[in-house]
């Protein structure tokens, strides 16, 4: 089995265990005081967690660090060997 894999599932069993454990309920206050179960808060938490941790591991789109116009920097006026080595014309010839 995948290392991967195998941590995936004990992190998974020890949360469950975590949120079944904590079943009763607790004053709460957000903009007001509430009663409600610590299943409720802990499991609001670990998923804003995750969803914070998705977002800031996933990969960065690729960005164009030069974005230069080939046929605009070697001008037509001069032959296109002259920008060639001697190594790389006795190849062609």
């Amino acid at each position: 089995m995948n290392p991967k894999t195998v941590f995936i599932i004990i992190i998974s069993v020890l949360i469950t265990i975590v949120l079944m454990k904590n079943t009763d309920e607790m004053q709460f206050w957000f903009f007001g005081e509430t009663t409600i179960p610590k299943l409720g808060v802990l499991g609001i938490m670990f998923l804003t967690g995750a969803v914070i941790g998705f977002m800031l591991g996933r990969p960065k789109k690729p960005t164009i660090l030069n974005n230069v116009d080939f046929e605009k920097e070697i001008s037509t006026d001069k032959p296109l060997t002259q920008y060639l080595t001697d190594e790389d014309r006795d190849y062609i010839n």
